[in-house]
């Protein structure tokens, strides 16, 4: 890389530095994370200053440095102000960001990942209001795992290879253990008592107290987080979820629950958190009347009891 280079990248993460400048942190195509020097960027009149904000794609022209790197022009070519207006889509981007973050090293070659969060960020700022957004971060979250090359086993247990059937656990539930690697049928045989800690839970909602910690998924919940992969593997180009899953958007409750595995299993390879989680909740509250019931092989929204 010559001592000026050229890039084209997106904001994923800024912090103040001195009275008036900025370190970016920017996933490029070119050459995967950067942390570069906005000079003057929280001036008023700065040029810098709205290219420097979260989730512009801009055209840059950058001068190496030893420790960070400096940013000598900027030209914005996207942008997505429909995130900023949106609590829940704008809490969605920032967790994707969170977790390219956690997954990246500097300068790795991440054209890939590039490309897909600035079509993914397309995608959520125009989405549906509401629960949508919340459907969209889960399928964003298992194609970020496989493009990392670390996706969880959740058809069958990790640890005796039997088929795991949510129609056939009924009211039981199963376990998702990211030590394990995936799904694991929670029986005396077949999982040890050593390999998970079933009664252990988070601490406060987006701070597991163990990173290894186990969750226990009940028959609708695994067969959201099952079609979730199925759909991946079904559709591998498709960034938008399908509307099969779309329509069961307005029952949260399950979906919340399937992010909280599949952040623990992130955060269990990443061994960082990911803040953003603690604004979950409250972006999508779970209904409380209704929720998910399992019939056969299918999903079915029901009324819940008062």
């Amino acid at each position: 890389m010559s001592q000026t280079y050229k890039a084209t990248g997106i904001n994923l993460k800024s912090v103040p530095l001195g009275e008036a400048d900025r370190i970016l942190t920017i996933l490029t195509r070119e050459f995967g994370l950067v942390r570069a020097v906005a000079s003057g960027a929280r001036k008023p009149k700065s040029k810098l200053g709205g290219r420097g904000e979260l989730f512009v794609v801009n055209h840059l022209m950058l001068s190496k440095g030893r420790s960070l790197d400096r940013i000598a022009q900027a030209e914005t070519i996207e942008s997505y102000p429909a995130l900023s207006r949106n609590l829940a889509k704008l809490t969605v981007g920032q967790y994707w960001a969170e977790t390219i973050l956690n997954q990246t090293s500097s300068h790795d070659t991440t054209g890939e990942v590039f490309d897909w969060l600035c079509q993914r960020l397309a995608d959520l700022a125009a989405s549906e209001p509401g629960q949508a957004p919340l459907v969209h971060l889960l399928y964003g979250i298992v194609q970020l795992l496989h493009l990392g090359g670390i996706l969880p086993q959740v058809d069958r247990c990790c640890l005796s290879g039997q088929i795991v059937d949510p129609g056939a656990i009924g009211s039981g539930r199963v376990v998702f253990s990211p030590l394990s690697g995936g799904v694991v049928l929670p029986t005396d045989e077949v999982l040890p008592a050593r390999s998970f800690n079933a009664q252990e839970q988070p601490s406060a909602y987006g701070q597991p107290s163990s990173q290894r910690s186990a969750l226990t998924l009940s028959a609708p919940e695994l067969m959201l987080l099952q079609q979730l992969f199925r759909v991946r593997e079904a559709l591998p180009q498709a960034h938008t979820p399908p509307p099969e899953l779309l329509a069961l958007a307005d029952s949260p409750r399950e979906w919340l629950k399937v992010e909280q595995a599949l952040r623990h299993y992130v955060q269990y390879h990443t061994d960082r958190p990911i803040r953003s989680a603690a604004l979950l909740e409250s972006c999508f509250p779970p209904s409380p009347n209704r929720s998910f019931s399992v019939q056969s092989d299918s999903i079915t929204v029901a009324a819940a009891c008062p």
